[in-house]
């Protein structure tokens, strides 16, 4: 199951012993499959960073559970209100009910603040498809743990509105909407997937037995 965990492991070096506090989303047991459903969130190209979360929000602190939390709830709230009428996170809500985010090029773009997906990850986004991505993002949602980046050749954004139920399945590779029936190829995960599934780098380190812990 996709769970909210918070660790604390021990990195081990001559002479000394360092606490290196994780907060990561992502959990998957290794016999479960890698299956999102829900309803989708439809963005358009150029999503940047400051639209995910913007930089007065910044001073929240993800390792801490409570501001972890409240970071959730300004996730997409960067967003302009002309163009997106439906607000990511409900005022006065805590999580989304929109755990699939559609995105159009270059998703992530902006500042490499690390602050993004784990905004979109406390808010309970578990995965975004996208036609393409920022590398620092994208590279960012699998240092964290915090959702899977998803990417697809067709512009999924135009084809898909707020709100229809969907299903990416990362093990076919495919997005199924529900309200029609119509099924979209996705690109292969790739080495990503197991790093994510874990929840994080640091998680998957531990599990590859990279990093000691006590």
């Amino acid at each position: 199951m996709l769970a909210a965990q918070k660790r604390a492991l021990f990195v081990q070096r001559p002479g000394r012993q360092t606490c290196v506090r994780v907060c990561a989303k992502v959990s998957k047991k290794d016999d479960e499959p890698r299956i999102v459903r829900g309803k989708c969130f439809v963005t358009k190209d150029n999503i940047d960073t400051d639209q995910i979360i913007p930089a007065e929000y910044l001073t929240l602190v993800p390792s801490k559970p409570d501001e972890y939390e409240k970071l959730g709830s300004y996730a997409l709230i960067g967003l302009p209100d002309d163009q997106y009428t439906t607000r990511y996170v409900k005022d006065g809500q805590m999580k989304t009910e929109y755990p699939i985010i559609i995105g159009g090029q270059n998703f992530g773009c902006g500042s490499s603040r690390e602050h993004a997906p784990v905004a979109l990850g406390a808010a309970g986004a578990k995965v975004c498809v996208a036609e393409s991505y920022a590398r620092i993002f994208f590279r960012n949602c699998i240092a964290t743990g915090e959702l899977y980046p998803c990417e697809t050749t067709i512009r999924l954004c135009d084809e898909l509105q707020t709100g229809s139920e969907v299903t990416v399945d990362m093990d076919k590779n495919v997005l199924t909407d529900h309200s029609t029936g119509k099924t979209y190829q996705l690109q292969e995960i790739g080495e990503a997937g197991p790093v994510i599934d874990a929840g994080g780098i640091f998680e998957y380190a531990r599990r590859q037995g990279m990093i000691k812990t006590v």
